[in-house]
């Protein structure tokens, strides 16, 4: 073993503007499984991620659900992270870009490239929605490619040939918001002075391997040498982030602050565990800093930020990793037009270690895409996992429980030898280290299938039937089991959890890539075997599919100006036809909640206070507790039925009832005004 190394790794922050889907899931489960090695090696490895919580998206969407930024961003702060401990994502530290630590890092790297004569103040045309009155930040413009003339692009950069540009160049642009055509109007902006020679000079040295991949190089070449653009690091109110120092109504665009947050958050996790933050961060140091990203937002990593960083008195990254894309059977998949299968989703119907297997099974280090074809998906799990790793023990262990009280014998020596080399010669703890995990899982089910070779020429259960043959059928059982530990040593990156099933099955402590190889000793008392893993039914891969059909059709079936989860689906049937006066007879009106929380005996309800205007709040018992947290609701406008006749329940009166949608897709999912809307307005 090499010295122990000091290791800061971070994953791209999610932006908490929506559900994390399985799209997202192959850089954390890639990068989870890295540092999850780094751990079993004995290295000091801290994974550190938050979510990304600023900008105009966040704004408008609080605004249309009626709450505040902050309580949006702490709800799918929630969300997020159930969903990445759903599939065991072992953060040391997972934080929020709204925080002190993140505004004091965006704030000094400000400061200092301001000092160092890299900000400039200009005056700025830009987009301006004429119907919402505001400016229009980058993703919030579409319109046409000017360098490939792809169509529906963002305005920031280009989804279909990577280009990076300004808004103001878009052909035919339109505002994302209202569909407005925007209209051009003048701001005082900062920017970042990315073609300042000093810039361009330092890049040229550092857009090379090992800081970056071989592929990465070429394509930041490309960028450097048709030149670097200053950067536009500030957006106008009104917008949700931290206001720029000496800059009244002027804040940083969150393309400046996000990156920070990994900072953010490792000062987060040094405070509380008493680690030295300038070790990590200063120039110099000896710790490795390690960003994975997706190729999406290399000009961001690979560019704006080493040339911030460096610039501004801090170490530049040791390596930014770069990975592909996802698809799903073949179809790219695209947030911004619905095509994803969500984490939630999955996590309904198929165990979370299935997906983390097959994406480790395709990551090979490289900027290369990888597909979830979902029938490889069901027969890679179940010829690798259950068919060839937990069939070992499930054929062995019962003999050994049965036969010899649960102790193991010697073992084979022959047989184990080509284990011990695997371990000795590093194959695939390499292949580990390099993120080519699809190799390290080849040689790992290589390995797999040594061991059922040796059990099928063996026939442990033709032995158990012979007299005289109890020694060798010890033996046979226990070197199985000696591999399947092996096994398991080797494939708990990947499956953390299941290992963690098959170290208590086999009474030993949890495994480590820091010991010498050794067999399980004789005598060895393990636990009776239980059932490990299942294979997947199909049904369960079409019920998956059902749940997620608006998503996955293709974006040409849908509208350009919709997301897929707006398209038609078959809905409940339509009620009986009513008048007009039998309509007007419901009082609908606009509520805030005032109070929210449990009901003591209700599995179902929250108790909730709604303001509609009146003297004093009404009281209303919602089944909604299955769908909501009490705290993410206070402040939140909803809709009420207010004539509706007072009920008295077992939990005292319900004056009243708040209005939400559901069927078998989900839900229930209250309903939510237009900004603007106060309480007490009558809907009509």
């Amino acid at each position: 073993m090499s010295a122990a190394r000091k290791i800061l790794v971070t994953s791209a922050l999610p932006y908490a503007n929506g559900s994390i889907h399985l799209g997202h899931l192959v850089e954390y489960i890639q990068t989870d499984v890295w540092v999850r090695f780094q751990k079993m090696r004995g290295h000091q490895c801290i994974y550190c991620c938050a979510d990304d919580t600023h900008g105009a998206p966040i704004m408008l969407r609080a605004e249309r659900e009626g709450i505040t930024p902050e309580q949006l961003i702490d709800r799918v702060w929630h969300e997020h992270k159930r969903d990445f401990d759903g599939f065991h994502v072992a953060f040391d530290n997972y934080y929020s870009t709204n925080t002190p630590e993140t505004r004091h890092y965006a704030d000094l790297i400000y400061t200092r490239l301001r000092e160092a004569g890299l900000i400039d103040v200009r005056s700025v045309e830009q987009f301006f929605d004429p119907d919402k009155q505001m400016f229009l930040p980058d993703r919030f413009v579409k319109g046409e490619c000017p360098k490939c003339h792809a169509k529906d692009q963002y305005g920031d950069n280009c989804e279909a040939c990577g280009a990076a540009y300004q808004p103001t160049e878009l052909i035919n642009p339109y505002s994302a918001v209202s569909g407005a055509t925007p209209v051009r109007k003048h701001s005082d902006h900062y920017f970042f002075r990315l073609s300042d020679p000093r810039c361009a000079d330092f890049l040229k040295e550092w857009i090379t391997p090992p800081q970056v991949q071989a592929e990465a190089s070429n394509k930041l070449g490309e960028w450097l040498s048709g030149g670097l653009s200053d950067w536009d690091i500030s957006r106008d109110s009104p917008y949700f982030g931290f206001e720029i120092p000496d800059a009244p109504g002027k804040f940083y665009y969150v393309w400046l602050d996000a990156p920070v947050g990994y900072m953010g958050s490792f000062k987060h996790y040094c405070d509380r565990s008493g680690v030295n933050f300038d070790a990590f961060w200063k120039p110099g140091s000896d710790a490795e800093l390690y960003h994975f990203i997706g190729k999406d937002i290399l000009y961001f990593h690979a560019l704006f930020w080493p040339a911030e960083l460096h610039h501004a008195g801090f170490r530049t990254p040791t390596s930014v990793f770069c990975h592909g894309f996802l698809t799903v059977n073949g179809s790219k998949m695209s947030k911004s037009r619905g095509t994803f299968i969500t984490a939630e989703s999955y996590l309904k119907h198929l165990n979370p270690e299935y997906l983390r297997y097959y994406y480790a099974a395709k990551l090979n280090g490289t900027l290369e895409d990888i597909d979830l074809n979902l029938e490889d998906f069901s027969a890679r799990v179940n010829s690798d996992l259950v068919g060839k790793y937990v069939n070992i023990a499930s054929r062995c262990a019962g003999f050994i429980s049965k036969r010899f009280s649960g102790q193991l014998g010697p073992i084979d020596n022959a047989a184990t030898a080509d284990f011990q080399s695997a371990f000795s010669e590093g194959v695939i703890a390499q292949s580990y280290e390099s993120r080519d995990f699809a190799r390290a899982l080849r040689e790992i089910m290589r390995l797999a299938d040594a061991a059922n070779l040796y059990i099928a020429e063996k026939k442990p259960w033709e032995m158990a039937k012979q007299e005289g043959r109890e020694a060798e059928l010890h033996t046979v059982c226990s070197t199985a089991l000696t591999l399947f530990r092996d096994l398991t040593l080797y494939l708990k990156p990947v499956l953390p959890i299941l290992a963690a099933e098959v170290e208590s099955f086999l009474n030993i402590a949890p495994l480590n890539w820091s010991e010498d190889w050794a067999p399980l000793p004789a005598g060895h008392n393990i636990r009776e075997y239980q059932h490990l893993m299942a294979r997947i039914d199909p049904k369960q891969i079409a019920a998956l599919v059902e749940e997620n059909t608006q998503n996955l059709a293709p974006a040409s079936e849908a509208s350009p100006t919709r997301h897929a989860e707006h398209q038609q689906h078959a809905i409940q049937p339509i009620a009986e036809t009513i008048g007009i006066d039998d309509f007007g007879k419901i009082d609908l009106r606009i509520a805030r909640i005032v109070t929210a929380g449990p009901v003591e005996g209700a599995d179902k309800l929250l108790h909730l206070e709604l303001d509609i205007g009146e003297e004093k709040p009404r009281q209303v018992f919602a089944g909604i507790k299955a769908a909501y947290a009490p705290e993410t609701l206070v402040g939140r406008l909803t809709v009420m039925v207010a004539n509706l006749a007072p009920r008295k329940m077992k939990f005292g009166m319900s004056e009243g009832m708040v209005l939400a949608a559901s069927d078998e897709r989900g839900g229930p999912f209250l309903l939510a005004p237009d900004s603007g809307a106060q309480p007490g307005m009558r809907i009509k």
